[in-house]
């Protein structure tokens, strides 16, 4: 990088900071902190959703997962399959019981649904969880970032970690959605940028151009691989199931995601975003995707390249194509994409661990801080964005030169967590019978199925398959428990699905979800035939 590339980075940091300085001083309360005054219109709420989902690591590691990582390839795609299906169960279901119960924190509703201790629970899990699994992305992130930026680990996360923590604690959920907007921006037209110098170094990708292809890379459905008792991670059905209740349970019950969806001014437009979220996403996947379709050319091209690369992780692929093949100014331009990518993987998880923290139990459990006044509400909530941020960021700094294993573990326990959370929520909404005891019974029991599963079958059994084997055991243990004990504390009036369903979109919404499910499988042929037929 040179004066002009670190000048655009400075710019854009700068930018986002004064962002989150102008958009605080509107703060009167913490709904505008955390919510943004549930006054967000949905076309915001769902770029911002939508950029969350692209990490620095999504960025980079899926073209390196597609051109250069062992048993990697265009299966990358089967990711995909599933958001359509999980938004339009997220919008019926899920999304008019939060806007309807007026929560900040969406474990207020499991209280008024079962009672204070499930609540509790459930809002330590994700505390637990998501500071850790902060800290860990964090990390992760900085590692690529490092390269670009051409600074070593340490300042890099402390860089990273101090700028989100500046504007998230200065324009709360408002900054954020901003600032996701324009990161989106940036990373969108940035990967096209990028993809237009790589088509111009390779010209023809196809068998027909001369260069013998690695097809096995370019395909996209693996229907052989079952994931259950064969070791195969990302086979077709797997990424399908496993993905559908994965999704399920990130974008409707983890406060981080859903807390965007609760910025929105109703009901409808929380819906609205959600369906927009289903329609980008894959347009933008694809976008990034075939810079890994063309990297196979390029690094068949250019052996000398890819033995420079030699003894190094394949995520750090595109960041050395990056330094070494885009013009100055672009340059800063995608580092600055790519740094936005690492800030957007803790500035939302910062505001929703401050949220939970400040609802779920310094109000809760100390009756000094129930009736305050509305400003000093927003100066706690920032203090604790603040305690929170220096925290996630003190873990990915004391992580630095750890056994890589560490990451990989704490992704694994909050996996195992995912589909019991689901069944929680899902027993409160769809049931009557259910009580506090039952519902806690049956969380213990599918996070523990999950991690015997772990710890006995190991990689046998894809990590996917425990989304969909702990929400069955949570549902029906949590159910029966109910069912034997013969208690019944009946759900308050507008839980159930049949009540719920009627204050939301028109039918054409969830027809079209339907209709972008089946033109991403038909995409996904088209791109696989094409590149498979000589």
């Amino acid at each position: 990088m040179n004066l002009l590339d670190w000048l655009i980075l400075g710019v854009y940091v700068l930018t986002i900071i004064y962002m989150g300085f102008f958009v605080g001083r509107s703060q009167r309360s913490q709904e505008d902190y955390y919510l943004a005054g549930r006054g967000m219109p949905s076309w915001q709420v769902a770029l911002s959703v939508v950029a969350t989902q692209v990490s620095a690591i999504s960025l980079i590691g899926a073209p390196a997962f597609i051109a250069l990582k062992p048993g990697g390839g265009l299966i990358w795609l089967q990711y995909e399959f599933a958001i359509p299906l999980a938004m339009m169960l997220i919008m019926l279901i899920v999304v008019p019981v939060y806007h309807r119960t007026g929560v900040i924190s969406i474990y207020e509703y499991l209280e008024r649904r079962f009672g204070p201790a499930t609540r509790t629970i459930l809002s330590l899990v994700f505390m637990a969880s998501r500071g850790l699994a902060a800290g860990v992305a964090l990390l992760a992130t900085s590692i690529v970032t490092s390269v670009c930026l051409d600074l070593p680990l340490f300042p890099t996360v402390l860089l990273i970690g101090i700028v989100s923590i500046v504007y998230t604690t200065l324009g709360g959920i408002r900054a954020d959605i901003y600032s996701d907007i324009l990161q989106l921006v940036i990373l969108w037209s940035g990967a096209l940028i990028c993809l237009s110098v790589l088509v111009n170094l390779v010209g023809d990708v196809s068998p027909a151009g001369g260069t013998p292809l690695p097809t096995e890379r370019y395909e996209v459905f693996r229907m052989q691989g079952s994931g259950l008792g064969d070791g195969e991670t990302f086979g077709f059905w797997p990424m399908l199931v496993g993905g559908f209740f994965l999704y399920l349970s990130y974008y409707g019950c983890d406060q981080s995601e859903t807390q965007r969806l609760l910025t929105a001014k109703g009901t409808k437009e929380a819906q609205k975003a959600l369906f927009y979220n289903g329609l980008l996403r894959f347009p933008l996947v694809i976008t990034y995707c075939s810079l890994g379709i063309f990297l196979i050319p390029f690094l068949q091209a250019h052996p000398s390249f890819l033995d420079r690369l030699e003894g190094r992780s394949p995520d750090f692929l595109l960041p050395h194509f990056l330094l070494e093949y885009m013009p100055h100014g672009l340059l800063g331009l995608l580092i600055a994409g790519i740094f936005a990518a690492s800030m957007s993987s803790l500035d939302s998880t910062l505001n929703s661990l401050s949220a939970v923290t400040w609802r779920d139990f310094i109000q809760k459990y100390s009756k000094r801080f129930r009736e305050i006044p509305r400003g000093k509400e927003v100066w706690i909530s920032k203090l604790l964005t603040v305690l929170w941020g220096v925290l996630c960021t003190a873990f990915a700094l004391g992580m630095i030169g750890g056994p890589e294993t560490v990451l990989v573990l704490v992704n694994k326990i909050g996996s195992a967590f995912y589909g019991p959370i689901l069944a929680t929520f899902w027993l409160g909404i769809l049931t009557r019978r259910v009580t506090q005891g039952g519902a806690i019974t049956g969380l213990a029991c599918g996070v523990g199925t999950n991690i015997v599963i772990w710890q006995v079958f190991g990689s046998a059994v894809s990590w996917l398959w425990w989304n969909p084997i702990g929400f069955l055991v949570s549902f029906s243990v949590a159910y029966a428990t109910s069912f034997l004990l013969k208690s019944k504390r009946p759900a308050p009036p507008g839980q159930i699905l049949r009540e719920t369903g009627r204050a939301g979109l028109s039918h054409v919404y969830y027809l079209g979800l339907i209709g972008v499910f089946g033109s991403i499988l038909l995409v996904c042929w088209l791109i696989e035939r094409s590149l498979l037929t000589p």
